[in-house]
């Protein structure tokens, strides 16, 4: 994500973008067409964040990992319910296939599956053995802007939520910046209005609650790419690095996910989960930036690896379109 809209840099390691998940993270991939709908999207976010409802799960799921940070127990039912309650959800929708299953180890790891869709975490979920217990990393608003989601996580638990600003509302902000008057009244809502992923005490928690985590023998979910991919078999590029400085400093493996078919759903559709070989990288406390870079080379090719590189969307009746595709945004 470009800089401009964020708050200025600071040269401390303890700035926020040293911290995994850091929405101030940098990406040359900034560019958004400011459509109709693109600014519906926009001012949908907004509602959301402003929702007291959405505020007062997300600031329970943040309290929550600040006390797992500092060694409480959180709440969660079992792993095998709640795959149980994911699956029979799904498989009454879709036709799931899954390969290379026993790629995924039964100790702690970390999954990274290429992202499409929102239904993405609820489906790997779906299909992933239920031990060891997993964690999804994902954006807070999108996991709590419907009222089922809100029910169905918080009663499941498991979800670690980050705040941030989403791509297009970036893309607001720098326009109104650049003088756009008919944005300037959204863009000081957004900035008013939706927390940007600067706080640095919420980041540390957070970086401390995975760390537990996967200590004590739990696993996580996380979509490097950082937002939702736009084209089937083609990652959102650079990935982000905070997964592979949680998976150095824990010493805990990689595996790589391929799900396909996901971005536009109906009913009865295919959707296929393709699990990689594990990825092992050397442990470090500190990981050193040439290392990063390393692994990140490394988890993007073998994701790339694993995706189809001349996707063919099915034809015929797609019953449900409409419904399904927004049902999980």
């Amino acid at each position: 994500m470009p800089d401009s809209p964020i708050p200025p840099r600071s040269s401390s390691n303890d700035s926020p973008q040293n911290l995994p998940g850091s929405a101030t993270e940098p990406s040359p991939n900034s560019s958004v067409e400011l459509t109709p709908a693109v600014i519906a999207r926009v001012e949908d976010g907004v509602a959301t964040s402003r929702n007291p409802f959405v505020r007062s799960r997300i600031e329970a799921a943040l309290n929550e990992m600040g006390a797992i940070a500092t060694g409480a127990s959180d709440q969660r039912v079992s792993g095998w319910f709640r795959r149980w309650v994911m699956r029979r959800l799904l498989k009454t929708l879709f036709r799931i296939r899954i390969e290379n299953q026993e790629n995924i180890p039964n100790t702690p790891v970390i999954l990274t599956p290429n992202h499409l869709n929102h239904i993405d975490p609820f489906l790997v979920l779906a299909s992933v053995p239920s031990h060891p217990y997993y964690y999804i990393l994902g954006d807070a608003r999108t996991l709590y802007n419907k009222q089922w989601k809100r029910w169905l996580i918080g009663w499941a638990g498991g979800v670690i939520p980050l705040e941030r600003w989403w791509k297009e509302e970036i893309a607001v902000v720098e326009a109104a910046q650049q003088g756009n008057e008919a944005l300037q009244a959204l863009a000081t809502s957004i900035e008013q209005d939706v927390p940007n992923g600067s706080s640095i005490q919420q980041l540390r928690q957070i970086d401390q609650a995975i760390q537990v985590f996967l200590t004590r023998g739990d696993a996580l979910m996380v979509f490097p790419e950082g937002r939702l991919g736009e084209v089937e078999g083609m990652l959102y590029r650079p990935l982000k690095r905070g997964t592979v400085i949680y998976a150095m400093r824990a010493g805990v493996p990689i595996v790589p996910v391929a799900l396909i078919g996901t971005q536009d759903l109906y009913l009865r559709k295919i959707l296929t989960l393709h699990f990689g070989q594990p990825l092992h990288l050397p442990q470090q406390k500190r990981p050193k930036r040439l290392d990063i870079d390393a692994a990140i080379a490394q988890l993007e090719a073998a994701m790339q690896e694993l995706l189809p590189d001349d996707y063919q969307e099915p034809t015929g009746l797609k019953l449900g379109r409409s419904w399904l595709n927004h049902l999980f945004w």
